[in-house]
């Protein structure tokens, strides 16, 4: 499965979400702290991948998880691209100069107290990427093809603060892609509209 470049530019919101929600089974209601993610895709020759990093162990906040490089929206932050673009230079290097954002997905309400926008962009290599080894124990790269294709994606569910919740998984190799980041990727399926073509 291909992905062509300008239908996932069309299945983009233009501005930050305002109003559109996807919402994590148990996401707690407000107030959220706000945070942003980039979606990165890489311009591969070979067919376009997706970057993600492997938080390390200790961190307070969703350790060892498998996660897109943002974080928490600072004071300083004008737009939720700053902060995805920040935090993807503090976090593994990638200098703003490689990346083309194309748009943006419906804000991701998490279980765990965030308020996400997913920044949704295009990575043109070649890059030199150095890993903040306080918060990333690796950074790899996943076929955006394989994310994209409902048949990877799995459901779960685990009990969580007393309930039971349910979520999506990746699983790809060695790596269990799950939580907030296979629920954006789910998000993006939507839009492009493969889930009911599956």
């Amino acid at each position: 499965m291909t992905v062509d470049l300008q239908r996932l530019r069309a299945s983009l919101l233009a501005e930050p979400p305002t109003g559109q929600v996807v919402l994590e089974d148990g996401a707690l209601g407000e107030p959220l702290t706000p945070a942003a993610v980039l979606f990165p895709i890489i311009l591969r020759d070979a067919g376009h991948t997706v970057l993600l990093t492997q938080r390390t162990a200790h961190l307070r906040d969703h350790a060892g998880q498998i996660s897109f490089p943002g974080g928490r929206v600072e004071a300083h932050d004008a737009t939720p691209m700053d902060t995805a673009l920040r935090e993807t230079e503090e976090e593994i290097g990638l200098s703003r100069e490689r990346v083309e954002i194309l748009g943006f997905l419906p804000e991701y309400r998490t279980g765990t107290g965030f308020r996400v926008t997913p920044v949704v962009a295009l990575v043109t290599p070649p890059f030199d990427l150095q890993p903040d080894p306080f918060e990333v124990a690796e950074i790899f790269e996943v076929p955006l093809s394989f994310l994209l294709d409902p048949a990877n994606h799995q459901q779960h569910s685990l009990h969580y603060r007393g309930a039971l919740r349910n979520y999506f998984a990746m699983p790809y190799g060695d790596y269990f892609i799950w939580g907030a980041t296979a629920g954006m990727i789910r998000s993006l399926t939507e839009r492009l509209g493969l889930l009911r073509a599956a």
